[in-house]
């Protein structure tokens, strides 16, 4: 071949930012392929670059024999001798040159097609490495057109895409609008390069925090916990290894100019900061802010907490559509359930009067079967009495007292059963107490069912 193939390859090395051994490599291999294509694929032919003068050369491999039995592949020894090699011995391995002018326009272009093709290869391979080292960074590129509402960003060597569900609600974005991503994803497949981008992530707030306060990034401040519905608000739960260095404050930059960088970047979505501590029911009063909280009661076996706010804080805390308690229950990883001061005494009295009820039981061991979690005398009569530990009651006296339990629930069922028809709700109630029990759950479940239905998801309870 006449062409000078080093200004090609130097040409091509400089666009697609490939190593030239690549591309020589794979200029290798097309000749090789066209040359198996026009001379048959039982000759052993290999292809060489030969850098001086620019052109692959083609060479047939062949064993020198005294007699030829496979002429594809053997030489004999006389024509070694004549034509190629005089010092040649049977069993050497001499290279022919063939003269590549023969070769067809089809192999040609079978070979073109093969070079473009390995060309490709190594350019998405070398652009994959260079990204999969970048997974969890934040990237800036320009929208270059959108697919089924899936967003195609150029990012330079490649594009990337954000898909709709990565994408924060209400945002919109035109065709050459710069947009900065999370690389969430880099994976290399027999269909190609993809890179998964996102602006949902919780990893993205904290990189964007990173970006923005210095104290993170050298890792004086630490972000412990982030939870945020994109668009919406977000909670964000910071630490300082230095006891000089305030986390929120530097955070918060001055007047605040630190974390509306982060928030502009996020089209306005809230962002709360709150300091972290080792005290989860802290923890938890600090991530309900701005509500203020009156007390907290701990469950540790079902990991969950009963926070209790004033009547006019209790909204708040809830937040629009449980936003609020939803936050800070991803923040905190417990299971909420916020009540009002109101709703929880009319609870308690509800639920002390009902264990009041129970013939025999006392004041006192009433009071601790309260504190201990008991709400009603049917609750006490459903426990198990082989395994029943409240502190202040002895084993026996707990037996005594879950038989009086289900001895009176007993009664009172079946004298609510001749009372009333089959099947009433009244006839199910156990004493007045437990019905005013009843109706104030209710009550406190209508005027805080948006709360409630919101929080679902989160298994929080909001009341």
């Amino acid at each position: 071949m006449a062409i000078d193939l080093n200004r090609v390859i130097e040409q091509v090395c400089k666009e697609k930012g490939i190593d030239r051994t690549i591309v020589i490599n794979a200029v290798e291999e097309m000749m090789h392929s066209a040359a198996r294509r026009t001379f048959g694929p039982e000759r052993n032919i290999e292809s060489r670059y030969n850098n001086e003068i620019g052109e692959i050369e083609l060479f047939e491999i062949k064993t020198v024999v005294e007699q030829v039995s496979n002429p594809a592949a053997e030489v004999e020894l006389s024509e070694a001798h004549a034509k190629y090699d005089p010092d040649a011995q049977p069993g050497d391995e001499i290279l022919i040159k063939l003269d590549t002018a023969t070769m067809g326009r089809i192999a040609a272009q079978a070979a073109k097609q093969n070079l473009i093709q390995h060309i490709r290869d190594a350019e998405r391979k070398q652009i994959y490495n260079e990204f999969k080292d970048r997974k969890n960074e934040i990237v800036s590129g320009i929208v270059q057109r959108f697919e089924r509402k899936n967003m195609i960003v150029n990012l330079g060597r490649t594009e990337a895409i954000l898909p709709e569900k990565e994408q924060i609600p209400h945002e919109r974005y035109r065709q050459g609008d710069r947009i900065r991503a999370l690389i969430l994803d880099v994976e290399l497949s027999d269909k190609g390069l993809s890179i998964v981008l996102s602006r949902t992530s919780n990893l993205f707030l904290m990189k964007l925090f990173e970006q923005e306060v210095p104290e993170i990034y050298e890792g004086i401040v630490e972000i412990r916990q982030c939870a945020r519905e994109p668009g919406g608000r977000a909670k964000v739960a910071v630490y300082s290894k230095d006891s000089d260095v305030d986390p929120v404050g530097a955070c918060v930059g001055v007047k605040g100019t630190r974390v509306q960088a982060v928030v502009q970047e996020l089209r306005g979505e809230r962002i709360d900061i709150v300091s972290w501590t080792d005290d989860q029911a802290e923890l938890v009063c600090r991530a309900l802010a701005p509500a203020k909280v009156s007390k907290v009661i701990i469950d540790e076996d079902e990991h969950a907490m009963e926070v209790i706010v004033p009547d006019d804080q209790l909204s708040l805390a809830i937040g629009k559509r449980g936003q609020n308690v939803r936050l800070a229950h991803r923040l905190s990883g417990w299971k909420l359930d916020v009540r009002s001061d109101s709703e929880a005494e009319e609870e308690a009295r509800a639920a002390r009067a009902s264990l009041n009820a129970i013939p025999g039981i006392g004041d006192i061991n009433a009071e601790l079967l309260y504190q201990w979690g008991f709400r009603s005398a049917e609750q006490l009569a459903e426990a198990n009495e082989n395994n029943f530990e409240v502190e202040g009651i002895s084993p026996e006296r707990a037996r005594q007292v879950i038989h009086a339990a289900r001895e009176w629930v007993a009664k009172k069922r079946a004298e609510q059963a001749k009372q009333a028809p089959a099947g009433d709700a009244a006839g199910r109630a156990l004493t007045e107490a437990d019905s005013a029990a009843a109706a104030a759950a209710s009550s406190a479940t209508t005027d805080t069912e948006i709360g409630m239905r919101a929080s679902d998801a989160d298994n929080v309870k909001a009341k």
